[in-house]
Parts: C-alpha cells; sequence; structure tokens
C-alpha cells in the first residue's frame, strides 16, 4: 500500500505539473498580449496626435476635425490640443443618449492625441517654404494612416468621433457614408468659417488616409485576426472605424 500511495502521489504531481503549467503559460501568454496591445494603443494615440500636428504646421490644409479644432483655438486663444481635449469629450458626451459603450482607447483618445499634439507642436520648428511643408503634409498623412492602424488594432474602442458616426448610423438607420459625410462637411465648414486651414492637404488626406488605415490595420493586426476583424470587436466593426 505504501508503494501504491506513493506511486499515486507521484502520478497526481505529475498531472498536475503538466496541467497546471499550461494554465499558467496561457494567464502569462494573456498578460502579455494584452501588455502589448496597451502599448501599441498608446504608441498609436501618441502617434496620431504627432500626425496631427505636422498637418498643422505644413499649413497645407488639416483632416476635418481639425479643421474644427484649428477654428475653435483661434476663436478662443486655446491651443489647439486642449481644444480637441474639450471637444473629444463633449462628443463622448453625446454617446450617453445614443446607447453607446465607450472603451479604454475611447477615454484615453480624448486625452492623449490633444496632448501629445501640442506636445509636437512645440517641438517642431515653423515651416515657411514649400519645400519644407510639403514633406511634413506627406508624413503627416502617412504617420496619421500608421497611428490609426496601430490604436484601431489594438482593440480598445474606437475614438470618440468614430463612435459618434456608428452611434448616429444604428439610431438613425442611415448609411455610415451619409452619417459621415454629412457630420464632417459640417465640422468642415464650421471650422473654416471660424479660421481653420482647409487646403490640399485636406483633400489628399481624405483620399488618402482610407486606403493607409487599411494597409496599416492589417499590419499591426494580430496574427490570430481572422481577417482583421477582431481586432475591434470592442468597438464598431472595423469597416465602420476605418472611415474616420
Amino acid at each position: 500500500m505504501d508503494g501504491f500511495s506513493f506511486h499515486a502521489t507521484e502520478c497526481h504531481a505529475s498531472v498536475h505539473n503538466h496541467y497546471g503549467g499550461h494554465v499558467l503559460s496561457g494567464v502569462q501568454s494573456t498578460q502579455n498580449r494584452r501588455g502589448r496591445r496597451l502599448i501599441q494603443l498608446y504608441v498609436g494615440l501618441a502617434l496620431y496626435g504627432a500626425s496631427s500636428a505636422l498637418l498643422v504646421e505644413s499649413g497645407l490644409g488639416l483632416e476635418p476635425w481639425n479643421v474644427l479644432h484649428q477654428g475653435l483655438a483661434e476663436l478662443t486663444g486655446l491651443t489647439i490640443g486642449v481644444v480637441s481635449i474639450i471637444v473629444g469629450a463633449t462628443v463622448l458626451l453625446l454617446w450617453i443618449p445614443l446607447r453607446q459603450r465607450p472603451g479604454l482607447g475611447t477615454v484615453s483618445n480624448v486625452f492623449v492625441v490633444g496632448i501629445a499634439m501640442d506636445g509636437t507642436l512645440a517641438l517642431v520648428p515653423g515651416a515657411h517654404t514649400l519645400s519644407v511643408r510639403v514633406p511634413l503634409l506627406a508624413a503627416g498623412i502617412v504617420l496619421n494612416g500608421a497611428a490609426t492602424g496601430l490604436y484601431i488594432a489594438a482593440g480598445f474602442g474606437p475614438g470618440p468621433r468614430d463612435g459618434l458616426m456608428t452611434g448616429l448610423h444604428r439610431r438613425t438607420g442611415r448609411s455610415i457614408r451619409l452619417v459621415r459625410t454629412v457630420i464632417e462637411v459640417a465640422v468642415v465648414a464650421t471650422g473654416f468659417a471660424l479660421g481653420g486651414t482647409v487646403g490640399v492637404g485636406t483633400v489628399v488626406y481624405a483620399v488618402a488616409i482610407g486606403p493607409l488605415a487599411q494597409l496599416f490595420l492589417r499590419l499591426f493586426a494580430p496574427s490570430g485576426a481572422s481577417g482583421g476583424s477582431t481586432v475591434v470587436a470592442e468597438g464598431p466593426p472595423p469597416r465602420a472605424i476605418l472611415r474616420r
């Protein structure tokens, strides 16, 4: 009996080590993946703010929402980054009647992008010649696409402005394309009237950002994601989000 008891205990320890080791390894792997996703989220948001600052410095035209932010900054005397934070927080409040559920990425988007934008503007010297402004514009658009792919692929929820678009789509039954167009035309028109910069850069951004974001989303999506669709499971469908 003593020999049998020893053998049984030994087998139990072996089984426990085998399955317990797998469980522990799985937990550690999950924690590591979440850690990488968090880094990816905040790097993406910081680069998004930096890319927007490059577009501001180019003086050749901004993406639609930053046309509004710049116009409000001219009106209020606040920095464009601070205005971006205020507008983002206000848009987030509009999620309440739309019954949208923000994620960590949504709330982080409000603050990190604006802070990174002001920080980059403080560091990058003003550009006065086209030979400098055009490369700034190109770098800003490409970097914006990469940043968009990074933070969306992290899967922590869409930005507040994306959520407004998809929330209105669900509430009104109108197409994403129509809702997006109406919102961005209103945003650009208001921003331009307040002194925001609209130019060739605005047009180039509108044409290029979709393909660039799609390219970088596929590049940065987790290897286990099927077709890149599962990386945004906590937010609206990827097709809707990519049309930021």
